[in-house]
C-alpha cells in the first residue's frame, strides 16, 4: 500500500509552467496530483540527479521533467519544469542551497549567458573592442554576499560588463539576488541596498545553512501547498499576485505589530496587495463566529468597490463575510445615521464650500476676509481637528494653513463658522467634512463611555478588532480620529498604506497627533510591479525639488524605487496651439494603431479640455469612453478623463495632454505666491502629485504633450528630449 507525500510548488516555477501550452499545463497538474497520491508510482519515474540525493528529476510527460528538490522524508518541494534536455544534457547546471541572509532556500540555473553576450566568440578579423568594465567591479564577494546575493551566480555576475547581460542572468536568478543587483546598478548606495533591500527580508533567527525542513516553512521559501492554489496558478483562474507576495511583503503582512503600522511606497509598489493579504491574515487569526470584526476603508468609493473584488477573489466569500469594505465616508454617513444625526440633510460635495462660503459672505456683508481662506479652515482645522468650542479653537495647532492668527482674528473667525453652519442648516445641508467630523464626535463619545463603562465592571465592545487603511494619504484628520475611536488600542490594531507623493487631496495630518502612533512600526516598499524603469526614471524627473511629509512629521522621500520592467522611452512633444497638440494626440494614437479596447487612454488637467479630445477623437471615429466619478463609463474605447480621474487605475498605454504652464500646476494658485506662500506650496505640491500620478498610471507606453510653454514640473532633460512619434 503506498503512501502519500508533500509536494509544495516554489514561486519562481510557476513563470515557467504558465510559458507551457495549456495540455503542458494541465500535464503538470496531473502530475502534482498523483505525486501527492504516490511518489513511487512507476510512471512519474522519480530519481536522483547527478548522484546527489536531494535533486531529483521526476517525469511530467513525454516531453517535460519536473525538478524537485526532497526536503525530508516524504516531503518535496517543486523548484522548476524543464524540457527533458534540459534537464539531463548538463546535470552540474542546477545549484541548490538555503540563503545565508533570508533562510529561504534557493535553486539557481547555472547555465551560461548566450553566445551572443557573455562568453561570446570574436572573430580573428575582427577590430579589438576596448575592454569593458565589469558591472560590479566595485563591490567584494563579501559584500555581495553580505547583501545575499546567491553564492553560485557570483563567477557570472563577474563577468558582466552590460545591461543586456545582467537582465540575462537575472531573469533566472532567485528574487533577492535580482533585487540587490538591480538596485546596485541603478547607482544606489551600498548601505541603502543594505538597509532598503536587505534588511527587510533577513530571517528573524540564526541560519542553518544544512536546515532544510526549516528552511522551507520561511517566508522567504515562497511556496503554496493546496491543490486549490495550485490548480488557480496552473488554470490562470486569478493574477500570480493572488497567491504570491514578494519576500518583503509577506514579512511584513504576517508580522506582528505592537501598534499601528504604515507601509509607504512609490506607485506600484503592491501596497494594496499587501493591504488585502493584511486583512487575510489577520482574519484567518481570528476566533469562529466573530461578525465583520475587520474594517477595510479607503477614501475613494471606486478604490472601495475594487478592493472588495479583489478580496473576494483572494479568500472567497466566507473571507469577505468577515470583513468591513466600505469607503471612508460612507462609514462616516454610517455612524451618523445610526445615531439618527443630520435627518433630512442633504450631502453635498466638499468643492462646493468656497461657492457656499463666498455666497454666504455677500448674503451678510462680510468683507474682512477671504471666502477660500474661511473656507479651508473651517474644513481643514475646525472640522478636521474636531473642535468643538471657541477655546478649542484657541488651542489648536494649524499645520500647513499658512499666516498665522491673532486671538482677536480666531474669534472673529469661529463666529463666523458658527454662523455660517447655522446658514448651512437653514437650508438643510451640510458636507462631507461636516459628516466626518460629526461622526468622529459621536465615536469618541462612545469610545469614552465604554471607558467608563468598563471601570464600573461592564464592558462595551469597540466596533472593530482590527482596521486596514488603503491610500492612508487622502484621509482627513477628523477621519483618523474617527478611526482611532473605533479600534481598541492594542497589538496590531491599525495597518496603514499609502504614499504622500500620491496626495491629491488637500489633507495633511500627523498621526500621533491624532492618537495613531506608527513610529518604530513604517516600512517602505521600494520595487515597482507596475510600469517600466524608463517610465519611472522620468516620473521620478517630475517629482524633483519638492520635500514629502510621513504622515508624522517627519519627510520622506522616493530613493532606492525602482522597477524590473523593461520598455521604450517616453515620448515627450510641444505644440504652438491646444488644437496643434490635438492633432499629436490623433497622430500618437494612430501610430498605436488607435486601439479601442480600453487599454489606452487620456489624461488632462480640465473638463473642458476632456471635452474637446472626446469631440476630436469622434470626429476621428474613434470611439471615446469618458471617465467620471465611477470610473469609465464603458471597458471599450479609448479612455478620457481628468487627473483626479486616474487615481487607482492603470493602462498599458497613456497621453497625458494640456502638460503647460498654467495649466500644470494651475494659473490661480500663483496668487497665493506673496500672500500666502505656504498654501501656494502646498498647492503646487498637490498638482505635481497629480502629474505624477497619471505617468505612473502607464505600464508599458507613455506620452507626455502641451502647446506653449511646457510645465515647470517637466525639467529640461525631459522638454529638451523630444523624441519623434511613432510611426
Amino acid at each position: 500500500m503506498s503512501t502519500g507525500a508533500t509536494l509544495r510548488m516554489l514561486d519562481r516555477a510557476d513563470k515557467e509552467v504558465m510559458k507551457l501550452t495549456r495540455a503542458d499545463i494541465g500535464a503538470v497538474y496531473e502530475f502534482m496530483h498523483k505525486f501527492r497520491h504516490n511518489p513511487e508510482n512507476p510512471g512519474l519515474n522519480l530519481k536522483s540527479l547527478n548522484g546527489d540525493a536531494r535533486l531529483m528529476s521526476a517525469r511530467v510527460n513525454k516531453d517535460y521533467r519536473a525538478l524537485l528538490l526532497h526536503i525530508a522524508d516524504r516531503d518535496y518541494l517543486l523548484v522548476a519544469v524543464k524540457h527533458r534536455g534540459e534537464v539531463y544534457d548538463d546535470l552540474s547546471r542546477y545549484a541548490y542551497r538555503i540563503n545565508r541572509i533570508t533562510g529561504g532556500i534557493e535553486v539557481v540555473d547555472l547555465a551560461p549567458i548566450g553566445d551572443s553576450i557573455v562568453g561570446r566568440v570574436v572573430p580573428p578579423d575582427a577590430d579589438p573592442q576596448p575592454a569593458q568594465k565589469p558591472l560590479f567591479d566595485a563591490y567584494t564577494d563579501t559584500q555581495l554576499l553580505d547583501l545575499g546575493v546567491a553564492e553560485p551566480l557570483l563567477p557570472q555576475i563577474r563577468e558582466l560588463t552590460a545591461e543586456a547581460e545582467l537582465l540575462e542572468l537575472l531573469d533566472r536568478a532567485p528574487q533577492l539576488t535580482t533585487d540587490v543587483l538591480f538596485a546596485l546598478f541603478d547607482g544606489t548606495r551600498y548601505d541603502e541596498v543594505l538597509q532598503q533591500v536587505t534588511e527587510p527580508v533577513r530571517a528573524d533567527e540564526p541560519v542553518d545553512p544544512e536546515d532544510f525542513e526549516a528552511a522551507v516553512d520561511r517566508p522567504a521559501t515562497q511556496v503554496t501547498s493546496d491543490d486549490e492554489a495550485l490548480q488557480a496558478i496552473i488554470g490562470e483562474a486569478f493574477e500570480r499576485w493572488q497567491i504570491f507576495l514578494h519576500p518583503t511583503q509577506r514579512k511584513l503582512v504576517e508580522k506582528k505589530y505592537n501598534g499601528p503600522a504604515r507601509v509607504g511606497g512609490g506607485p506600484g509598489t503592491g501596497k494594496t496587495i499587501v493591504a488585502l493579504h493584511r486583512v487575510a491574515h489577520l482574519a484567518r487569526q481570528l476566533p469562529p463566529g466573530t461578525d465583520k470584526p475587520i474594517l477595510l476603508t479607503t477614501f475613494n468609493r471606486n478604490l472601495a468597490a475594487d478592493l472588495r473584488t479583489r478580496l473576494l477573489a483572494l479568500g472567497g466569500q466566507e473571507l469577505v463575510a468577515r470583513v468591513d469594505i466600505v469607503n471612508i465616508d460612507r462609514l462616516a454617513s454610517r455612524v451618523v445615521t445610526e445615531a439618527k444625526a443630520g435627518a433630512n440633510r442633504r450631502v453635498i460635495d466638499d468643492n462646493q464650500v468656497v461657492e457656499l462660503w463666498t455666497e454666504f459672505l455677500l448674503e451678510t456683508g462680510e468683507s474682512g476676509w477671504d471666502a477660500e481662506f474661511l473656507a479651508a479652515e473651517w474644513a481643514q482645522v475646525i472640522l478636521g481637528q474636531v473642535l468643538n468650542s471657541r477655546t478649542d479653537y484657541f488651542k489648536a495647532r494649524r499645520p500647513n494653513r499658512g499666516r498665522s492668527l491673532t486671538r482677536v482674528e480666531r474669534d472673529q473667525i469661529w463666529q463666523l463658522t458658527e454662523r455660517f453652519t447655522t446658514w448651512l442648516d437653514a437650508r438643510g445641508i451640510w458636507t462631507w467634512r461636516q459628516v466626518a467630523q460629526r461622526a468622529a464626535r459621536l465615536e469618541m463619545d462612545r469610545a469614552a463611555a465604554a471607558a467608563g463603562e468598563s471601570s464600573s465592571g461592564s464592558f462595551h465592545r469597540p466596533r472593530y478588532r482590527h482596521i486596514v487603511v488603503d491610500e492612508a494619504q487622502d484621509l482627513s484628520a477628523a477621519h483618523w480620529k474617527m478611526l482611532r475611536a473605533m479600534v481598541a488600542v492594542g497589538p496590531d490594531d491599525m495597518f496603514l498604506t499609502g504614499d504622500t507623493h500620491q496626495r491629491i487631496y488637500d489633507n495633511h495630518v500627523t498621526l500621533s497627533s491624532l492618537g495613531v502612533h506608527i513610529r518604530g512600526r513604517s516600512s517602505r516598499l521600494t520595487l515597482s510591479y507596475r510600469t517600466t524603469r524608463q517610465i519611472l526614471a522620468d516620473a521620478l524627473q517630475i517629482m524633483t525639488g519638492e520635500v514629502y511629509d510621513d504622515l508624522d512629521g517627519g519627510e520622506e522621500d522616493l530613493a532606492g524605487y525602482r522597477s524590473l520592467l523593461r520598455g521604450e522611452p517616453p515620448v515627450f512633444r510641444g505644440a504652438a496651439t491646444w488644437a496643434q497638440e490635438r492633432d499629436l494626440i490623433a497622430e500618437q494614437l494612430r501610430g498605436w494603431g488607435n486601439p479601442t479596447d480600453g487599454s489606452v487612454a487620456i489624461c488632462v488637467p480640465t473638463r473642458e479640455f476632456a471635452a474637446d479630445v472626446i469631440s476630436r477623437l469622434e470626429a476621428d471615429g474613434v470611439p471615446a469612453v469618458e471617465i467620471g466619478p465611477d470610473g469609465p463609463k464603458r471597458p471599450d474605447g479609448v479612455h478620457v478623463g481628468t487627473m483626479h480621474r486616474f487615481k487607482g487605475l492603470e493602462y498599458q498605454r497613456m497621453i497625458i495632454a494640456g502638460v503647460s504652464d498654467g495649466l500644470v500646476p494651475r494659473q490661480m494658485i500663483s496668487r497665493y505666491r506673496d500672500a500666502d506662500p505656504k498654501r501656494y506650496q502646498r498647492e503646487r505640491q498637490r498638482d505635481r502629485s497629480l502629474l505624477f500620478v497619471a505617468a505612473t498610471r502607464a505600464r508599458d507606453e507613455l506620452a507626455v504633450f502641451w502647446h506653449g510653454t511646457p510645465s515647470p514640473f517637466l525639467t529640461a532633460r525631459l522638454v529638451q528630449r523630444q523624441p519623434g512619434l511613432v510611426s
